[in-house]
């Protein structure tokens, strides 16, 4: 039996609002997956270890309250910290309000997908199906 994709959701931030994320986690669970979901208002260190005690494929961000560029290098900092790397231990993804001009700066950091407002579920889901099956072929 082939291992589940196991995805972690979460909220990083003083963001409370979690309608989208818990969308996107039922989606998730609804295709397959298995989702752990942080709830909100959780500390870079809290994902990243619950990233590591969970031993996670995917870490799925939410973030609306336009502080992505602030929260996202620590998380990737506290990932690193506890060995894991962007792209070849773990996915990184982000949804909310993302600015154009900051889609380079995320994808720099390590963040493969990056999805805004509106982006039909099913695009999230095959391109988590398809990220996770290429990093398990890398490992």
């Amino acid at each position: 039996m082939e291992k589940k994709i196991r995805v972690l959701v979460a909220k990083p931030g003083l963001d409370g609002h979690d309608r989208g994320a818990k969308v996107v986690a039922r989606a998730l669970r609804d295709a397959g997956f298995e989702v752990i979901y942080t709830g909100i208002r959780r500390s870079p260190s809290e994902i990243a270890e619950t990233a590591l005690q969970e031993d996670v494929d995917v870490i799925g961000l939410s973030i609306l309250s336009g502080a992505h560029l602030e929260l996202t290098p620590a998380i990737v900092e506290e990932l690193k910290k506890r060995g894991l790397e962007p792209n070849r231990d773990v996915i990184l993804l982000i949804g909310g309000i993302i600015p154009k001009d900051d889609v380079e700066k995320l994808q720099k950091l390590g963040f493969s997908g990056i999805f805004g407002p509106g982006t039909p579920l099913e695009t999230i889901i095959n391109f988590i199906k398809e990220r996770a099956s290429n990093l398990r072929k890398g490992s």
